[in-house]
């Protein structure tokens, strides 16, 4: 078909003047207009601050949310200054708040380091922003200038008197923009923990006013990065006694790093630049690793711990256990995209390693019993490391060897489509029966579990690959596990782990979901982890059968038929999924038109990961402590 004909001049280039770029593609600038982005708009507000705090000018950051999702964030620093910029011709705050790429931050001379790179910041919030006004105290007057959608309502003016310095920018996130603006106080606590760990000496403040009730932190930290540690380890043992600090500068470049190894198997690796936290690392943490793993070895190889020409620890050897993190201030900090997930500066990677390096190998020698205990530890991992590879090769090898006949309590679907099978994980072989002549061959599939499986929280990967239930789980997926897992492998995009709804069935689910967390991570992050549910009671009147997924739905199918049939029904309720024919397991939890499943997603990896080192660990006294703490309050937790 011929296209028509159309003009193409001159007149048909558009060009975005001012922040209509940021309007057009917000996510371009804040990642997303989703949570993260909304939540970006704060940073980037208190990101100011913070270079205030570095820069020596400011003490005191405060965020308050207020009501109607009114954003307010406050320094006592420097303020903005007001005066006529020689360019723009208007006032130096109008053209930082209205202009892309306008700021101190690309002067070394007002700023030595700064966590903006683009200096769009506070320019982006004031675009993104249905109503924004900014306070500034200086020279002992109040100015102020309110914006609409990134456009000023008026010039700059004076309000009167103020004491002090500082800025003030309040803002509301435009719904135009954000679908949903709803802000996290827990996501805001953390985001301003770190920071005030990060500019010790700096008091961070928050307040919600949006509950009846004013809800205030303040976090103030003298320790740095070593406090930060600390906070990181949190309840758990520390294998060694003394945590390693340095802090340090190197051709420009100031480096701040802390470590300290838990009994814990998980690894706490957090890495900032500019007080930018870099979830993606980047060249400093590069660094930080490259220098932990060649200290290690040359240390053992010297007091023979290794032999000479023994296989030397490996990078995830020496991580095993480690609470860590490292920060780096640099004048012109490389991030990858405006959320600067990512360092790319070479140049930090080079002193970090240096003055890490240095400082850890002195660390060794200052604390011999520590650096024992922290070899031992490695040597452990090597060991663990290389038993669990032969168990992984012999899951793999049975894995192929019976790849075309699976375990042989798995009922398989008769599709080959991923997208569209399911396999569902059951409590118990009586279940399992009547799972599989309920369910539709076609797309699910059954895998009864016999028992509890192995809580995998309190063992290393040998030993959670011996259990055979375990096993076949593994081989039924079809990814692997630990190094040899890979996502693209998996055999099903649905995974439900259906359990009986009484305390064993809870407990079974737990350990399932701690299975899932440590090992098949990517399983949950595609979301393809849900939790069945079925109902908890029969309720039937003459012909007419409801099913009740909790007591208040019981409650409310008992009042409305007592009130339309004027009968008193017949109540059922179920202790277990056995107890169910296969119409009803069918009916109730499996057909895909009726059925009730809630998917597993892990909003802050950290804090989950927490709980499972809490409920499901070694040690007895936390959680006594956490059980003590939130018996009364606690609902869902395993699920």
């Amino acid at each position: 078909m011929a296209k028509e004909k159309s003009e193409y001049t001159a007149k048909d280039i558009y060009v975005l003047k001012g922040l209509d770029p940021v309007r057009k593609r917000p996510a371009m600038y804040i990642g997303s207009t989703g949570p993260e982005g909304l939540h970006h708009l704060i940073w980037e507000c208190v990101d100011n601050g913070l270079d205030e705090a570095m820069a020596g000018f400011a003490t005191e950051i405060e965020v308050s949310i207020e009501k109607e999702n009114r954003i307010r964030v406050s320094d006592n620093g420097r303020g903005i200054p007001v005066d006529i910029h020689p360019e723009t011709k208007t006032s130096a705050l109008e053209t930082v708040m209205t202009t892309l790429h306008a700021g101190a931050k690309f002067a070394s001379k007002a700023y030595q380091v700064s966590g903006g790179l683009h200096g769009v910041g506070v320019s982006v919030v004031c675009a993104l922003s249905s109503w924004m006004k900014v306070e500034v105290c200086r020279d002992g007057a109040l100015h102020t200038q309110e914006y609409k959608k990134g456009v000023p309502r008026a010039k700059v003016k004076k309000e009167g008197k103020c004491n002090g310095t500082g800025t003030s920018v309040i803002f509301e996130a435009d719904p135009e923009i954000f679908g949903q603006i709803k802000f996290d106080r827990k996501k805001i606590l953390q985001h301003l923990r770190r920071q005030a760990y990060l500019t010790r000496g700096v008091r961070v403040r928050f307040t919600d006013l949006r509950e009846g009730n004013k809800y205030a932190y303040v976090f103030y930290f003298e320790g740095g990065l070593r406090s930060y540690v600390k906070y990181l380890v949190g309840g758990n043992i520390a294998m060694h006694k003394n945590i390693f600090y340095i802090q340090k500068s190197k051709d420009d470049i100031l480096v701040e790093a802390a470590f300290q190894y838990t009994q814990e198997r998980e690894i706490y690796e957090d890495s900032f630049a500019n007080n930018i936290f870099t979830p993606e690392g980047g060249t400093h943490l590069t660094g930080f690793r490259s220098a932990l793993t060649r200290v290690l070895n040359d240390y053992a190889k010297k007091n023979n711990f290794l032999k000479a020409d023994e296989e030397g620890f490996t990078g995830q050897d020496v991580r095993e256990g480690l609470n860590g993190a490292v920060s780096v201030k640099i004048r012109e900090p490389q991030f990858e995209g405006q959320t600067k997930a990512k360092l790319g500066n070479p140049e930090a990677k080079s002193a970090v390693e240096s003055i890490v390096g240095e400082a850890l190998s002195d660390y060794f020698e200052r604390n011999p019993q520590d650096s024992r205990s922290i070899i031992e530890n490695c040597l452990l991992v090597v060991k663990a490391r290389k038993a669990a590879k032969a168990a992984r090769q012999t899951v793999l090898r049975r894995g192929i060897l019976e790849g075309l006949s699976l375990p042989g309590k798995l009922a398989d679907c008769s599709s080959k489509k991923e997208e569209e099978s399911e396999l569902y994980i059951v409590e118990g072989e009586s279940a399992g029966g009547s799972a599989k002549m309920g369910r539709d061959r076609r797309f699910q599939a059954i895998l009864p579990l016999r028992g509890k499986i192995l809580n995998i929280e309190r063992a290393r990967l040998d030993k959670i690959l011996a259990n055979e239930e375990i096993k076949a789980l593994i081989i039924a997926l079809g990814t692997a596990i630990a190094q040899d897992f890979d996502i693209e492998k998996i055999r099903y995009h649905r995974v439900i782990i259906m359990t009986d709804a009484d305390v064993d069935g809870a407990h079974i689910r737990t350990l399932l979901l701690t299975l899932f967390y440590r090992y098949f991570h990517p399983i949950i992050e595609r979301g393809y982890l849900y939790v069945a549910q079925p109902p908890l009671y029969k309720i039937q009147y003459g012909k007419t059968i409801k099913y009740a997924y909790s007591d208040e739905q019981k409650e409310t199918i008992l009042k409305k038929s007592q009130t339309e049939e004027g009968k008193n029904p017949n109540i059922q309720r179920y202790k277990g999924l056995g107890e169910m024919n296969p119409d009803q397991l069918w009916e109730t939890t499996m057909n895909p038109a009726g059925r009730l499943l809630l998917q597993v997603n892990v909003e802050d990896a950290k804090e989950a990961d927490k709980i499972f080192d809490t409920l499901m660990g070694k040690e007895v006294l936390p959680r006594k402590k956490f059980i003590q703490a939130y018996a009364r309050t606690v609902k869902n937790l395993d699920i």
